[in-house]
């Protein structure tokens, strides 16, 4: 019924893809001189070696045995836990068999006991167990007892502990863990891991005799001959960088004999091992009778001051990596990624995924990808920019400015005496760079480039998830929250996917939730738009006062002077409610997950609020805790979260600026009539050149100094923070050793010296990237050189964030991923926002239209064919200013008459200062350009986003085909399995599908 697979693979030939390599290559993922472990085949029933399992545990919170009175020699016992916990027979210490594979230990041991002089830190005392996982506690903690029974019921579940203290704080002691193979194997199990296939890996290319490849055999010999590509890793002296995947399939004990385990050392992963043992310690109780668990919680509560898996090592070396090879992926990373040195080459996206995980991996590809894409949006805007500064001197509008000097504006104090507007010159000229006739196209290009990157972005983490293994791994895979187990353990629900029983949040409880969360952050919004209210309010002050000023330049320009210091003050109170925001973002999604310890501010500003239900707090503890959010997964949270962060930070970042772009200068009035704010002070009005300078310095001012704040916080202040801990470490100050040399410090203390990662993983990372997004597709019609200020804003961020990674923070839990998450929902809102926003921009906040309408309808090229464009708008200055009769002012001036800038009757007209017929025909205009703009515009990015598939179509043809290979495969190594069983027996086998 099954065809063979060598038939298969006779039928058509076939040439190796990336994903198909040799799996026998599974062993040499590690650097070379790193492999302490030798790949030999395994026994029938291959055993852990636990010989010396009384050396490898802690005896703190348990009886030492007598027999390991000699061994315990080496061990450091606490001696006020030992007298705590004298009364607890811990007997979840799991007892093993011997090795049975002694000879086998004789021969690696040699091999061995070379490496671990230099990877200190990274093993037990026996120089055998590996550490997964590091827990630091104070022995002046009081929470003795907790930490006593998480360590006993850690033991329980398989994992093996060891304690060591801290070289540089006689206060802080670490906790070794190790996770051995049956442990491993269990929990592997559970959690769906995929591990590599033991059958051959077969290739899933055919084409090999087609037309298409002999093009494509071609191409590469044209491309042979092209100079190498020095953006590209060199793999000739990268040899870890070649990939080594092969089928995998969720691993299971059953079906041992299917998986290619060639040594059970490095079958797992470092990072999967540090995955497995985050999932032991997330689910383990550490009070007995109570559904209390999890390491985050006794984190919390200070049992425990830190949880991190290990880092593998250094990341400098005396010697050249080239000659001598890289000590580990640490120091492979350090070499060819986060080196300054390297900021123009290619990432390597599988070793940061391998040494990461794949959701730090992602998280960098995309930053790769997106920097990519600036590449050309930063030209065509620099183009835009430069035919703005060759046009600057020949614009008509700009020389009909510079040479009004006889033209008098109405002054915008009534009291005041009217000026020149040639005193504008410059500001006119300054205006054109950013506002000329490239903007339009500029604007429709940035919407249609927003949107392939997205769907380009879309292909290429097809190819990752692929590349990656994360094809068929999905979210019901992703476990679920200790604290939404704990919560609500008592009603379950079977799971419509995998048929189980698990905790469920009724509808009634979610919504009621979700009502305070909603409630919270339309509170936290209208607390910016008072801030933004504050800041006009200091504009309208500042405008006065320095346009009364005695110091001549400032009063000349005192509409450059009010947009700097409302920007500058503007840009301090952002930076200040954005510190605040990230504390009532994260109270609003964990509040209810950390009563006791909530901060009594929330409660005090959503307490008056009706639409809240509050529920009591647990008995031991007095303050009430408003509903929040538990969110299931921690997916789910981290979505909730950055949601949350964003609408703050958005809301905040760009509320003043739709102000400067919708609003400035619209209900200014007219003189003898102006509008004024609490009767006191005059609204804001335009430059009779236009809104768009001002809008073009508040992006530029908040973009520049906003990304120098932010590449400061990542990176200055960790350096500061570490560089302190080193000193304190030399001086002694913890009342340790007076370590000189950090090399001599084992790696748990050189990792506790370090910072940890945000407690929001990447949500920090995306939102600053996701802001500046929208910073550069948003208004970009203002400020064409925003693609550019970001460009090279990432070039820093990428080698930023890979030496913080890599030699600043702890290393981070790696976490597996199939996309970017809520994250790309809202970048393809900020490329819908961007559409209407740019073409309000370019037919309010520009003068495009009213020059437009003037060119084709008042000019001087009205029916006279087809002219230059500077010639049409000859006069159009005059044309947009309106006049005033200062004698109705009753101030004395010595000048009858002042323009303003609006489209409105004279004072001798029938009808004085009513709107005139080019306002209306201005007006709809500006209305017509929005409409044909955005409906151009969608029709074009829907027209895109349809041509472009989500994945590759060679893509999903090799899917298919490798789905039906490794079904084939399963069958095949069964029954060859069967097979041995029977002949083995000398009988005939009978066995299930397993």
């Amino acid at each position: 019924m099954h065809t063979s697979i060598s038939e298969i693979l006779k039928e058509k030939s076939l040439k190796p893809s990336r994903r198909s390599l040799p799996c026998l290559a599974q062993s040499q993922t590690h650097p070379t001189n790193l492999n302490h472990f030798l790949s030999v085949p395994l026994s029938p029933e291959p055993k852990p070696e636990v010989q010396g399992l009384s050396q490898s545990i802690s005896t703190s919170c348990s009886l030492l045995h007598p027999q390991t009175a000699e061994e315990g020699k080496d061990q450091y016992v606490e001696e006020s836990e030992v007298t705590t916990c004298e009364t607890r027979a811990d007997e979840s210490v799991p007892l093993q068999k011997p090795v049975t594979r002694a000879k086998v230990e004789a021969r690696t041991d040699s091999l061995q006991g070379k490496n671990r002089a230099g990877s200190s830190g990274l093993f037990f005392r026996d120089g055998k167990k590996r550490i997964d996982y590091i827990l630091v506690y104070k022995k002046s903690s009081l929470q003795v007892e907790k930490r006593c029974t998480f360590e006993k019921n850690l033991r329980a579940e398989g994992l093996m502990l060891e304690k060591e203290p801290s070289l540089t704080n006689n206060d802080i002691m670490f906790v070794k863990v190790h996770a051995p193979w049956d442990t491993l194997c269990k929990y592997a199990e559970q959690m769906n891991i995929r591990m590599p296939f033991r059958k051959k890996c077969y290739f899933t290319d055919w084409k090999s005799k087609t037309l298409g490849s002999r093009f494509h055999l071609r191409c590469r010999q044209i491309k042979s001959w092209l100079p190498r590509n020095p953006m590209k890793l060199d793999k000739e002296a990268l040899p870890d960088l070649e990939e080594t995947d092969c089928y995998t399939a969720p691993f299971s004990r059953v079906r041992m004999h299917h998986f290619t385990i060639n040594n059970i050392g490095t079958f797992f992963s470092n990072s999967t091992r540090s995955r497995i043992v985050h999932h032991v310690l997330q689910r383990t109780k550490y009070e007995d009778g109570k559904p209390k668990m999890g390491i985050n919680r006794l984190l919390g509560n200070n049992t425990y001051e830190a949880a991190f898996p290990p880092h593998e090592g250094g990341y400098k070396s005396r010697h050249p990596i080239k000659t001598h090879g890289a000590q580990n992926h640490r120091h492979l990373l350090y070499e060819r990624w986060a080196r300054w040195g390297m900021w123009y080459k290619y990432q390597p996206l599988d070793l940061i995924r391998r040494y990461f995980g794949e959701k730090i991996g992602l998280y960098f590809a995309w930053l790769g990808w997106y920097t990519g894409m600036l590449i050309p949006a930063a030209l065509v805007g620099v183009f835009v920019f430069l035919y703005g500064l060759f046009t600057m001197d020949s614009s008509q509008v700009s020389k009909e400015i510079c040479e009004a000097g006889t033209t008098v504006m109405c002054s915008i104090q009534d009291s005041c005496e009217p000026w020149n507007l040639s005193d504008s010159c410059v500001h006119a000229k300054v205006t054109h760079l950013f506002d000329n006739g490239g903007t339009v196209f500029f604007a429709i290009f940035m919407a249609i480039w927003a949107t392939v990157f997205l769907e380009f972005w879309k292909r290429r983490r097809a190819e990752l998830t692929y590349d990656w293994d994360l094809i068929d791994w999905e979210e019901e895979e992703e476990e679920l929250r200790p604290q939404f187990e704990a919560k609500y353990s008592r009603v379950e629900r079977v799971n419509p996917i995998s048929g189980k029983p698990e905790p469920f949040q009724p509808f009634s409880d979610k919504l009621s939730r979700l009502m305070v969360s909603v409630s919270g952050i339309f509170f936290m919004i209208s607390l910016v738009l008072t801030a933004v209210f504050a800041v006009v309010v200091f504009r309208l002050i500042a405008m006065e006062q320095f346009a009364s000023v005695t110091w001549y330049f400032v009063k000349k320009n005192w509409q450059f002077a009010t947009s700097l210091t409302g920007v500058c003050i503007n840009f301090m109170i952002i930076m200040s409610l954005n510190m605040v925001y990230e504390k009532v973002a994260y109270l609003l999604t964990n509040l209810g997950e950390r009563c006791p310890h909530a901060a009594g501010i929330y409660t005090f500003i959503i307490s008056w609020l009706p639409s809240i239900d509050f529920l009591p707090c647990p008995p031991q503890t007095t303050p009430v805790c408003p509903r929040s959010e538990h969110p299931r997964t921690d997916s789910e949270w981290e979505n909730s979260f950055s949601l949350k962060m964003f609408l703050f930070q958005f809301v905040n970042l760009n509320s003043s600026t739709f102000y400067i772009a919708f609003f400035l200068g619209r209900f200014a009035g007219r003189p003898g009539k102006y509008n004024k704010l609490f009767n006191r002070w005059r609204l804001e009005e335009c430059h009779p050149s236009g809104c768009l300078i001002d809008l073009c310095l508040q992006m530029g001012f908040i973009m520049f100094f906003k990304q120098i704040w932010n590449n400061f916080m990542e990176l200055g202040y960790p350096l500061l923070q570490n560089w302190w801990s080193r000193r304190k470490m030399k001086k002694g100050g913890g009342g340790g050793q007076n370590v000189e040399n950090k090399a001599q410090l084992p790696q748990w203390d050189k990792d506790w010296n370090l910072q940890p990662m945000n407690a929001h993983g990447l949500v920090d990372e995306y939102l600053e990237m996701v802001l500046q997004f929208g910073f550069t597709t948003i208004f970009v019609a203002a400020f064409p050189l925003a693609p550019l200020l970001a460009l090279l804003n990432n070039i820093i961020e990428i080698r930023l964030d890979a030496y913080k990674f890599v030699t600043q923070w702890r290393r981070p839990m790696p976490a597996r991923a199939t996309d970017i998450g809520i994250w790309h929902g809202i970048l393809e809102g900020i490329g819908v926002l961007a559409v209407i926003t740019n073409a309000f921009v370019i037919a309010i906040t520009s003068d495009y239209i009213p020059r437009f309408v003037y060119a084709f309808k008042y000019g001087p090229c009205v029916n006279k064919g087809r002219h230059h464009e500077d010639e049409c708008l000859r006069g159009y200055m005059n044309s947009s200013l309106s006049v005033f009769d200062m004698r109705e002012l009753k101030n004395n001036s010595q000048h009858r008459y002042c323009r303003y800038r609006d489209y409105r009757a004279p004072p001798w007209s029938p009808v004085p200062y009513e709107f005139t017929l080019q306002f209306w025909h201005v007006l709809a205009a500006r209305l017509a350009f929005i409409i044909v703009f955005e409906h151009l515009v969608y029709g074009i990015k829907s027209f895109i986003a349809y041509l472009i598939p989500d994945m590759p179509k060679d893509l999903c043809d090799r899917m298919r085909r490798e789905k039906y290979l490794m079904q084939e495969m399963m069958y095949e190594a069964e029954l060859e399995h069967l097979q041995k069983e029977r002949k083995k027996n000398g009988r005939r086998y009978h066995h299930e599908w397993p």
